[in-house]
């Protein structure tokens, strides 16, 4: 999706809501501050983006970066993208285990974590969860996820 005349995150954050930019500036610091080496904030998809670059990992079936998680607002509620509880096992029942310890509602698509405000989310596992994956580690998953015998 591309939005008319936002370009870089910081027209992206510009041109969100008044009242959803505190709370996505939050979380994308939260991000920022827990994002193992090798990843990249960048902005795509309409949305601010974390992957691993093109450079380090150009064999994506799509020939787009490796995206670790997303963040954007959408027209009813704010959404941060977590690729690698999607497609984990392990990882979606420790997150929802996590989750259900924090005693806040979880409100999950496959990857897409939904909030209305900052209060929703449990910070601190959000940024447990960014911080769970090396690049290595979630090409291997990437990798294995991709094979034809899988």
């Amino acid at each position: 999706m591309k939005i008319d005349g936002v370009n870089t995150i910081e027209d992206y954050l510009n041109s969100i809501p008044e009242e959803r930019r505190e709370p996505i500036k939050t979380v994308r610091n939260i991000i920022l501050d827990h994002l193992p080496e090798g990843y990249e904030e960048m902005f795509g998809f309409g949305m601010i983006i974390y992957v691993i670059p093109l450079k380090r990992y150009p064999a994506t079936y799509n020939k787009q970066p490796l995206m670790l998680a997303a963040l954007a607002s959408q027209k009813n509620y704010m959404t941060l993208y977590l690729m690698t509880v999607y497609g984990h096992k392990e990882t979606e029942k420790w997150f929802k285990e996590e989750y259900k310890k924090s005693g806040k509602k979880l409100d999950m698509g496959k990857s897409c974590l939904h909030f209305k405000k900052i209060d929703d989310l449990p910070l601190d596992l959000i940024s447990k969860v960014i911080a769970r994956v090396p690049v290595e580690r979630y090409i291997k998953f990437y990798e294995m996820s991709r094979r034809k015998d899988n």
